[in-house]
């Protein structure tokens, strides 16, 4: 590539007199200066005094090597906001960016507005220093104690698809997303640079990327540091957007060029705008991006002990500790805090000078008091219809079938359609909409689509709900970006890779732990909703890769006040707890439902009274009413409850006197002691459902141990026997499936029988019966390659 053409994306003018480069320039030497300060200091923080050992914390924690970038780059933001009046937030993707966007709020005034015990002065700014990852105070990186923040960056990957998942359907935001270039290193991030094949310039915000290339990650280079600037900008032009670079360490020239380039691409993105809004371009737009080049550490020490720290990886982190044993630190430290001159900054009380403070935006102009990175403050209730006009008629329990997702999917259609105007309603996955038999949202939607289409495609549309790539990992950041600007939606997924997310679901979760009890000034969000299916249970044609149930294992390992599982039966009680958790704030929801046509058990009524409580007696299924049960045959998931009452069947047939209750858990959390669990049942009324020595058949989804954590402190434990998944599969049949894991109805019956000694000599006859069967079945699919008929065709029969 020529340099001709190089210099087309490198801005050369240079917009800002003298005054303001000195002024921009002083901006960002307060906010450096705030951020060593916090990395280094508990007393002393205008240096009115000699510095001494105990003006620095005893323990360094932080990370300075990103900071000056990310400082540089907020004060340019700073200045297209105030000068184009733009509603912008902040998104921070290099790890452990705390220090420069706590001291960019301080500066700004919004920290203080926050937190008031920060004041805006040299106590305040005492305090803020001391409690910068000092126990009692706040965490090394942009966490939800930040305001303005809904990106933690503590794990890396995810910026991209939180932006572009914050500007969906917010028209006037634009998310300025800083990727770092490590974090640039991760597949998620990777792909979520494809986003833009799915934002629609006409209803939709706009990202901003800021890939900022320092050079280094903890101890190596970075990737994209490496590589020519021609393969670079390539790459970028090749994602489909059009790159700008400011590279560069003079700080002079660096403000000429980035304000340069921050004027040139919020006119681009303006232009954008109008061209698709006013002239109803259709075009896809190539968006800008900015490639920040500058050093790791930036204005920071540039040698320690004789090595090299600023432009290098040793600036990753603290660039140098040991001041109580090398005397030399301490003044490096010194000289290097007086570098930035906070004499000219503050005024003698600490207070930021006046006519910089007025470099910053006004009000919610401002990027830590931007409502949109505060989303319960805009949150707005899903209009919801009526779950129950979807009901499926259930007159006689296990009589008819149908797929309990299709119901879902007409629910979901009309959410859709009611919140069409609110626009604040979406439904994300990996191209498995229609797969999962939610295909109902297309009636009223499309999938969203801003790439080429050809004449045979169907339900793809610049303005579609529904967000299909393949990739969880992108899905899911949009999802979260979505919900915590104030919107609502839902992530369905086949259940054995919904694992691809578990760290993404850990941030989450961690995040709504803190915001919901911890920072009350952080509003209520809508809930993250999962709906799983494609289960365990049913990969006839996908085998062994496809069958993982551990997602839910992984979710019950957060704080109780944040997850709830839920695993409905069948279609009734699937539009109930769908329903729910719609409605729900503040919570990560797992919902696991099969797909495939299946047996209905219960009716509206009776799935409002079973899913209000989440567990509960099947009378229907039971016959030991007036008095003691002999077994409690439990279940908790759609094939489990298939197979446990077919396993009462034929205990029915071959043991008519046995006392038999048959116990359905709808709700998984149920099963903890109300002092675990919000949604547990309380011990008096568990000992009744569950006597305490009454033995225990469980048929439960996923795997069997879960069931016994769940279970250890309540009193049926020792009488407790769980089936479940135990990593047998393969391709074979829906039957086989349950047989493979000792799941099924002929197990189930024999472990009633192992259960219960007195059942005496014609138990042993019952157990060969249920062996034999087992054998006919194993050589029926051999040679069939299907289920018996008295499997495939087997009904609830009342006796």
């Amino acid at each position: 590539m020529s340099d001709t053409t190089r210099q087309s994306t490198s801005i050369q003018c240079e917009p800002l007199s003298e005054e303001e480069v000195q002024l921009t320039n002083a901006y960002w030497r307060a906010a450096n200066y705030l951020s060593v300060g916090q990395i280094y200091l508990l007393d002393n923080p205008m240096l009115k005094e000699a510095l001494t050992l105990e003006h620095v914390k005893p323990r360094l924690l932080g990370h300075w090597g990103t900071t000056p970038g990310l400082n540089f780059i907020y004060v340019h933001l700073n200045r297209v906001i105030k000068r184009d009046d733009l509603s912008m937030i902040y998104l921070a993707g290099p790890g452990h960016g705390g220090p420069g966007l706590v001291a960019n709020t301080y500066l700004e005034g919004t920290y203080s507005e926050f937190y008031p015990n920060i004041s805006q002065d040299a106590e305040g700014m005492k305090k803020l220093f001391r409690q910068f990852s000092f126990p009692g105070g706040i965490p090394s990186h942009v966490a939800p104690e930040t305001p303005g923040s809904i990106h933690e960056g503590g794990e890396l990957g995810y910026v991209l698809s939180h932006a572009f998942g914050a500007v969906l359907d917010n028209p006037d935001l634009i998310a300025a997303c800083v990727v770092g270039d490590g974090e640039a290193e991760t597949g998620p991030l990777a792909t979520a640079w494809h986003s833009n094949k799915f934002l629609n310039p006409v209803s939709d915000g706009v990202v901003l990327p800021i890939l900022h290339l320092n050079g280094y990650k903890i101890a190596n280079p970075a990737v994209l540091s490496r590589i020519s600037h021609d393969e670079l900008e390539k790459l970028f032009i090749g994602y489909g957007y059009k790159p700008y670079f400011v590279e560069g360490s003079e700080p002079e020239a660096m403000h000429q060029k980035m304000a340069a380039t921050m004027e040139t691409v919020v006119a681009e993105i303006k232009t954008i705008q109008q061209e698709a809004r006013v002239h109803v371009s259709r075009v896809r737009p190539r968006w800008p991006m900015i490639v920040l080049r500058s050093p790791k550490g930036w204005t920071g020490p540039k040698e320690v002990d004789g090595k090299k720290a600023e432009d290098y990886w040793r600036s990753h982190q603290v660039p140098f500790g040991n001041l109580a044993t090398q005397p030399g630190h301490l003044l490096l430290l010194e000289q290097w805090l007086k570098s930035y001159k906070p004499g000219e900054l503050f005024d003698d009380n600490g207070a930021l000078r006046k006519e910089l403070a007025e470099l910053a935006p006004e009000g919610e102009r401002r990027m830590g008091a931007n409502p949109h990175a505060n989303g319960g403050a805009l949150l707005k209730d899903l209009i919801m219809p009526d779950y129950r006009n979807y009901a499926l008629d259930v007159t006689h329990p296990g009589q008819s079938t149908d797929e309990a997702t299709r119901a879902m999917g007409k629910l979901l259609r009309d959410v859709m359609k009611l919140n069409a105007k609110a626009k604040n309603f979406r439904v994300f996955g990996p191209d498995e909409t229609a797969s999962n038999r939610l295909g109902a949202l297309f009636e009223v939607t499309n999938r969203a689509w801003q790439a080429e289409t050809l004449p045979e495609d169907e339900y793809l549309a610049t303005d579609g709900r529904v967000m299909e790539i393949l990739s969880e990992h992108t899905c899911q950041g949009w999802l979260e970006g979505y919900l915590l600007t104030g919107r609502h939606g839902l992530f369905s997924c086949y259940e054995a890779f919904i694992h691809i997310i578990d760290s993404m679901f850990n941030q989450h979760a961690k995040w709504l732990k803190v915001t919901s009890k911890e920072i009350p000034w952080r509003r209520p969000i809508a809930s993250l909703n999962y709906l799983l299916t494609s289960h365990v249970w049913r990969q006839d044609h996908n085998g062994f890769s496809h069958q993982d149930p551990g997602f839910i294992d992984h979710v019950v390992n957060k704080k109780a006040d944040v997850i709830r599982v839920y695993l409905p039966p069948d279609a009734n009680t699937l539009l109930c707890v769908s329903d729910k958790c719609l409605r729900s704030k503040n919570l990560v929801n797992v919902i696991v439902a099969g797909k495939q046509p299946q047996l209905q058990w219960l009716s509206m009524d009776a799935a409002i009274k079973h899913c209000s409580v989440g567990i509960g007696i099947w009378e229907w299924a039971s016959n030991d009413r007036g008095g003691e049960p002999d077994v409690l045959m439990a279940c908790a998931g759609d094939v489990p409850t298939l197979e446990i009452l077919a396993a009462v069947d034929l205990l029915r047939q071959h043991l008519p006197e046995l006392k038999v209750r048959v116990i359905n858990v709808v709700d998984l959390m149920t099963l903890q002691p109300q002092s675990e669990h919000p949604h547990g049942l309380p011990d008096k009324d568990f000992d009744a459902l569950f006597p305490a020595n009454t033995p225990v058949i469980f048929a439960y989804h996923g795997y069997p141990w879960l069931i016994h954590r769940l279970t250890y402190r309540r009193l049926c434990h020792h009488h407790l026997h769980v089936r479940g998944y135990k990593e047998e599969g393969t391709t074979t049949t829906p039957f086989d499936m349950a047989v493979l894991n000792d799941l099924d109805r002929f197990h189930l019956v024999e472990d009633v029988i192992d259960q219960l000694p007195k059942l005496g000599a014609d138990a042993a006859y019952i157990k060969q019966l249920m062996r034999d069967k087992l054998i006919e079945h194993k050589n029926y699919i051999v040679q069939y390659g299907e289920d018996m008929a008295e499997i495939r065709d087997w009904k609830w029969s009342p006796r």
